[in-house]
């Protein structure tokens, strides 16, 4: 017997198609239904790759008991947080006022007729443990509240929708966004990157881009070292457990404060971001060969494992496999570790000292008995120990990554099990296209390809592009999400601003590509810039707020089964809509040039003014951004002589190719509303470049 959420496209919602517990996705009937039978709404979020969300899953929204008294006293609602991060971000806020904290699976109880919130939780067991009541126990006294409690009821409702409405409502009144504010957001930023404390440990992209580009000033009063922080935090991702070393690819987080064992899903978002990071850390002159090797493997996993036919990239691949088709659960990391019985059975005795030199490999192992494959040491990687990696390679996929170039994709636990894998079983991925992730990708590797001059990178980044460009809208409005070619949801503004922002950094790194042999066959940056004015165009006219500024998370025409209308500005494993939207406005007035992207720019600083000064721990992008506003940087040369500078790293400089230079001009540095002094030496442009990226 399954329930509604047999017919979703979700994965995450298919998964729990045979539980016993009524659900509902989230919609308009399911939202009446709730109001017209004064049930209390159960909304749970989650999404595949979530580990917890599985657990519970197979625990109490397997429980019959619960299910029972679960259809019989509330309604219940899944949601993926994947397709509708806005209601995701809403409920999120709310759980945080109530507890403190948040995580998924976000369970939260709702009021029938306003959807307001006023109690809620994260995973919560079947029976008392972990300090946590049993579910069916919770379910009974909220329940109980609901029905006896009906002033305390209220009050809590208006207190928890008074404060929602007033963090929408945030408008800044803080004045000039001047050097000091800038300098503060910076350090502080820094301090986090380069705090080495106790807990796990996550990638928290935003905030390294934010601290690489510190690396360019010399603060007296600065407490940290830029170039040291971002750099350990290269060699914490390149070298760690978090890093795949035998097939590529970065996992979520790390469990512990010494990057070893991984939480193991592979979620998109998180390596084009780090793809992107590791470029511009080797850009900046940091030419750690781990890096390179880093970089490399996750494209070479993105493109056997995470790439559909059509060129778009996959979501996500799950923390959990199977160890044989007999089971009923998959186990946490079973497709990555390695006991060291395996490692002798697998590798010579020169291999496995080679490997214990270079990797932390003990007989006890450093999780739950198995090997997490750690590296020791930077540098470059023995021909020994290479051999012996791809010697792993072959026991997990059946080949040698010379010969495995695509492996198909496990669409579920159905499929995990019951199809003939060479070795062993993988993990399943989610094969949803999502607009925000892909564009993430995309601006890793067209960062990459400029970076390194590769044009395999740009070429995958360009057909992902395309493909967006051609399957991503419906009806004239850009949609967010792809199942199997067909497009699925407006897009949000993380969407909007992503992508904008994938298809300037195509441009950037498609002014010379035609340097690099092959690249004849790929449209011109003026395409790209041509199709980034277009979709900018859209996201302004049904996401901008007029009366506020910045952009909202969701159209007006999307946004009406909503409790309130945000607007992102905080950062968290990706960056805030708003943050990468306004560095992209003051790009578009530098290229353009059309002053109505610098005043809107202007004024999304402005709106987010007063979280910038108060808490610029919580929005390192509005401080890239603002970066991008205060030292905004043209240069106007040949395509020969942007081939020299677009791979060094100018975070915020823009390249146009320039082919009626004045006499005697190599380049044109431009600031802004004015230009420099025609540079007519290398030393020179180099300087000008440095001063208009320093003139805070």
């Amino acid at each position: 017997m399954v329930n509604r959420l047999a017919r979703a496209q979700s994965l995450y919602l298919r998964k729990h198609a045979e539980n016993p517990i009524d659900w509902w996705p989230w919609c308009d009937e399911a939202l009446a239904t709730a109001s017209s039978q004064n049930k209390p709404i159960f909304l749970s979020i989650g999404y595949s790759s979530c580990h917890w969300c599985t657990v519970m899953e197979g625990e109490a929204f397997s429980n019959s008991a619960i299910a029972e008294y679960m259809n019989s006293h509330f309604l219940p609602i899944k949601v993926d947080r994947e397709e509708r991060p806005d209601i995701d971000s809403i409920y999120m806020q709310a759980l945080q006022m109530m507890i403190g904290q948040g995580g998924w699976p976000l369970n939260i109880f709702l009021t029938p007729d306003e959807r307001v919130p006023f109690y809620g939780g994260t995973y919560f067991p079947v029976e008392p443990r972990y300090g946590r009541p049993g579910f069916l126990e919770v379910l009974q006294a909220i329940r109980r509240f609901y029905d006896t409690e009906k002033g305390k009821l209220q009050t809590f409702k208006q207190e928890i929708l008074g404060n929602l409405q007033q963090s929408a409502m945030l408008s800044g009144n803080s004045g000039e966004l001047n050097r000091e504010i800038f300098q503060k957001g910076l350090e502080l930023n820094t301090g986090i990157i380069a705090a080495r404390d106790y807990g796990p440990s996550f990638p928290m992209m935003p905030y390294a881009e934010l601290a690489l580009r510190g690396m360019r000033f010399d603060f007296a009063s600065a407490k940290h070292d830029s170039k040291e922080a971002c750099t350990q935090r290269g060699l914490d991702l390149a070298l760690g457990g978090i890093y795949d070393h035998v097939a590529g690819g970065f996992h979520r987080y790390t469990v512990d404060p010494t990057w070893t064992v991984p939480h193991f899903e592979k979620m998109l978002y998180d390596n084009g971001q780090i793809v992107e990071y590791l470029a511009n850390l080797w850009s900046a002159g940091v030419r750690e060969p781990a890096f390179e090797r880093a970089i490399a493997g996750t494209v070479e996993w993105l493109k056997r494992e995470m790439t559909a036919p059509e060129g778009y990239f996959y979501a996500a691949q799950d923390a959990d496999s199977f160890t044989t088709a007999g089971e009923v659960e998959p186990e946490e990391g079973a497709f990555y570790v390695w006991t060291y019985a395996e490692l002798e059975q697998l590798l010579t005795a020169e291999e496995l000292v080679a490997i214990q030199e270079q990797f932390t490999v003990s007989r006890s192992g450093n999780f739950e008995g198995k090997n997490v494959l750690q590296r020791r040491h930077p540098g470059k990687l023995s021909e020994t120990v290479e051999i012996a990696l791809a010697k792993l390679f072959a026991a997990r996929y059946g080949g040698s990554p010379e010969t495995v170039k695509t492996f198909p994709p496990a669409r579920n636990n159905q499929e995990a099990k019951n199809d003939s894998w060479p070795e062993r079983i993988p993990a399943v991925t989610d094969t949803k296209a999502i607009a925000a992730w892909n564009s993430l990708m995309i601006s890793g590797l067209a960062r990459a390809a400029a970076v390194f001059g590769n044009l395999e990178y740009l070429e995958l980044a360009v057909k992902a592009a395309n493909f967006m460009l051609d399957n991503q809208w419906e009806n004239g409005r850009f949609q967010r999400l792809n199942y199997d070619g067909k497009s699925a949801v407006a897009a949000q503004s993380e969407d909007y601003a992503l992508f904008v922002k994938a298809l300037l950094d195509l441009h950037q790194a498609s002014l010379t590509s035609e340097n690099l042999e092959g690249a004849q066959q790929l449209p011109n940056s003026q395409f790209w810039w041509e199709k980034a004015v277009r979709v900018q165009a859209e996201f302004d006219e049904f996401l901008w707020s007029e009366e506020l500024g910045g952009y909202y998370n969701t159209a007006s025409d999307a946004s009406g089964d909503l409790l309130v209308r945000e607007r992102s500005y905080t950062d968290n494993a990706t960056p805030s809509a708003n943050g990468i939207a306004i560095a992209s406005l003051v790009r578009l007035a530098m290229l353009g040039p059309n002053l109505e992207y610098l005043d809107r720019a202007e004024r999304g600083l402005q709106a987010f003014s007063s979280i910038v000064k108060d808490s610029p721990q919580a929005c390192p992008s509005l401080i890239s951004a603002l970066d991008w506003y205060r030292h905004s940087t043209l240069i106007r040369s040949s395509i020969e002589r942007i081939s020299e500078l677009i791979s060094q790293y100018y975070p915020t400089t823009v390249f146009q190719v320039e082919t009626d230079l004045p006499e005697g001009t190599i380049g044109l540095v431009c600031q802004c509303l004015t230009c420099k002094e025609p540079a007519k030496t290398q030393e020179q442009l180099l300087a000008q470049i440095l001063q208009s990226q320093t003139r805070i």
